[in-house]
Parts: C-alpha cells; sequence; structure tokens
C-alpha cells in the first residue's frame, strides 16, 4: 500500500479526486492559492477535469469558516504538480501514478465491482422519489414527442403543450414566439421563423403559389415546427412550469 502523501478520495462513480488545497500546500508553492488557481487552471475543463466544492478551515480563535477549494482529477493534479514546478513536484506525480495503479487493481476486483454495484443501487433506492419526480418531465416530454415525427402547424404544438398540463392557445403561443424572437413580428416576413432558428432546425416553412383572378401569381408560406422544434417547445414549458 502507498505510503499516504496526499489523501485521494474516490467519488460514487468510483473516480479519484483531489483536493487543489491540499495540492497546493504539499507542494510548497509560494503563490496564494487563488493566483495559482487562475494560472494553472486554464488548461482544463471545469466538471470534467475539476469541480468548485466548499470546505472548511480553522481560524486563529478556534473557529471555523467556509473556503473555496476544488476536486481535482487526479490526471489534472498530476499534471498541475509538474506545472507547479517545486522540489516536489515530481515525487507527488510519481505518487499519484502509484496510487492509480492501486485503484485500477481494485476496481478490476470481481467483489469490488459487486460492492460499487450494490452502493450505486442502494442510493437510487434512497432517492427514488426525488428521481421518479425528476424523471417525470422527460417522461411526458418523450410521449409527447413521440406523438408527432413530422412538422406541425403552431397551433398543433400549442395543443400538444396544453395536453402535457401546460394550457396556452394558438394565438398566444405565436405571440410568444414573436416577443421571444423564433419568429419575424412585422412587415412581410410577419410570423415567419426567423432564419437562426431555421438554422438550428426547429423549425420549416411550407412554401404555395397561388393563381390571382388576373392571372397574376403570389406565394404564400406556412410556418411549421419540426419534430425537433416539437421537443424543444415542449421542453421548454414544461421546464418552466416546474
Amino acid at each position: 500500500m502507498t505510503n499516504e502523501l496526499i489523501k485521494v478520495q474516490t467519488n460514487q462513480e468510483g473516480e479519484q479526486q483531489v483536493s487543489a488545497r491540499e495540492l497546493h500546500k504539499e507542494l510548497g508553492v509560494k503563490t496564494r492559492f487563488s493566483l495559482w488557481v487562475e494560472q494553472n487552471f486554464k488548461m482544463f475543463v471545469k466538471v470534467v477535469d475539476f469541480t468548485s466544492v466548499v470546505t472548511t478551515t480553522v481560524v486563529n480563535n478556534g473557529a471555523t469558516r467556509q473556503i473555496d477549494d476544488f476536486n481535482l482529477t487526479t490526471d489534472m493534479a498530476k499534471n498541475v504538480a509538474m506545472m507547479s514546478k517545486t522540489a516536489k513536484s515530481q515525487e507527488i506525480r510519481d505518487y499519484f501514478i502509484a496510487v492509480e495503479k492501486e485503484h485500477k487493481a481494485l476496481m478490476a476486483d470481481p467483489r469490488i465491482q459487486m460492492a460499487m454495484g450494490l452502493k450505486s443501487a442502494q442510493l437510487m433506492l434512497d432517492h427514488k422519489d426525488k428521481i421518479i419526480e425528476e424523471m417525470k418531465p422527460k417522461a411526458i416530454f418523450a410521449d409527447a414527442v413521440n406523438t408527432s415525427n413530422q412538422a406541425i402547424l403552431v397551433g398543433d404544438l400549442a395543443k400538444l403543450i396544453s395536453q402535457n398540463g401546460v394550457k396556452i392557445g394558438q394565438n398566444r403561443l405565436f405571440a410568444y414566439m414573436r416577443d421571444n424572437g423564433y419568429l419575424h413580428k412585422s412587415g412581410s416576413q410577419y410570423n415567419r421563423p426567423t432564419q437562426r432558428y431555421i438554422d438550428q432546425g426547429l423549425f420549416e416553412v411550407k412554401e404555395s403559389s397561388h393563381t390571382n383572378p388576373d392571372g397574376s401569381t403570389r406565394l404564400t408560406f406556412t410556418t411549421k415546427v419540426t419534430g425537433k422544434g416539437q421537443q424543444y417547445f415542449v421542453n421548454k414549458f414544461l421546464a418552466d412550469k416546474n
């Protein structure tokens, strides 16, 4: 077993994480913590490589106060250690490599895999009511989308949204779309989708030609909401409701 140089924790997903403040301290970095973070975290991606957390520290009078910290993946921690270029950088990098090897060997044990699976299942059971509640709008949304894979009229979309608990009529939905930039507000383009949302695949425009009594031809258009657009708006209204 590798002697603990810096505490490495394993989260619920089995991923190893390191406290940025502990790493900063153990490296012996002279730069203050916030500046060190600013200098060394630029090439890493939040949530993927590190997450923000709040921890506590004891102040001079014995009281505790909250301070900002970060949980780093061990891959990020290895890189940051070398980037910090202190006397202990190499030692700490080698330490993380050794810890990772032990962790991989441990996680390969079928007994550990079973225990992790049971732990995950227990967590889901403990939070089943919350999970069900969070999934409910998504389930309703999926059912709504499955009813139509083709482009539909805005009025039909209003009915679809209303069927899922958010009462709205065709005129109100048109007004909402105009007010929020989905449709043009005036002129010859009135109620026609803006190019931005056509490009995003939310709308399509059906054009038709008609012959006037004088023999001239006029073009008309009909705004339709694509399957992707239906997903977008049903999801949006359900989210706003919750």
